[in-house]
């Protein structure tokens, strides 16, 4: 007869399942990542870190649970560095999946306090004596912009810096820029300078004919105001192209 062991095995299942549920269950391969991660922070700094890890720690925060290296990997090879996934706008950031309006307001605070120190760097002493630090501004500001921005660093006297204005938004390959409204703005903030400078999205900061041109009009628009136009920065992601070194102002 073969009833009695089937009742046997009939009591027995709740046991066996009890037990399944009792045994532990096997760690995820990234347990203790984190911990591990912070403790090589500490013990050998930052800087050691390569790119994907500092953005690790930084997801860390955002993202409190679960493993964000493969998170971290996608943002750098979706934007190319670490510099691209901050410079990138939230729409650009949200395209990668598991990037919410959350993080990518994160991510765009750590790249604005990046560009407000920067700035800082350049407004405590005069533009001309602290040009490399010129240089890293205008690159935390522009070198991942993905459309045309030109802007107008405007100085006093001593070349110290009065203010950073945006004064044209356009497509990838082009921005507007009307002279007088330049001249205008200088002569209402009583500057005696200005530094032009804008972006080329493609990374290319090699100036275009088209540069050349609006560069001559704007110069000659504040030659009579006696405004001098100490040059016009061209950034891009492969480096900064300076006019004044290449000759052309």
């Amino acid at each position: 007869m073969t009833s009695p062991p089937a009742v046997e095995d009939a009591a027995a299942q709740p046991d066996l399942w009890l037990a399944a549920r009792r045994a532990p269950k096997a760690r995820p391969h990234y347990a203790g990542h984190r911990d591990r991660l912070r403790e090589r922070a500490l013990a050998g700094g930052l800087a050691a870190l390569p790119d994907y890890e500092v953005l690790e720690l930084h997801l860390f925060r955002s993202i409190p649970r679960g493993d964000v290296k493969p998170l971290a990997k996608q943002l750098l090879a979706r934007f190319g560095s670490l510099a691209g996934v901050l410079g990138a706008t939230p729409a650009e950031l949200k395209t990668v999946r598991g990037v919410g309006d959350a993080l990518a307001l994160d991510l765009k605070l750590l790249h604005e306090a990046g560009l407000r120190v920067a700035r800082e760097a350049v407004g405590k002493r005069p533009v001309i004596s602290s040009w490399s630090a010129l240089l890293a501004y205008v690159k935390t500001a522009l070198a991942h912009e993905a459309r045309e921005q030109f802007r107008v660093l405007f100085l006093d006297k001593g070349n110290s810096l009065i203010a950073d204005e945006v004064m044209g938004h356009g497509t990838v390959d082009h921005a507007p820029v009307y002279p007088r409204e330049v001249a205008r703005r200088a002569l209402e903030l009583s500057a005696s300078a200005l530094i032009l400078v804008h972006n080329h999205p493609s990374g290319n900061p090699t100036p275009s004919s088209a540069d050349i041109d609006m560069t001559r009009q704007v110069v000659d628009a504040l030659r009579p105001l006696r405004i001098a136009v100490h040059d016009h920065l061209v950034v891009g992601r492969d480096g900064t192209a300076s006019f004044k070194s290449l000759g052309l102002i």
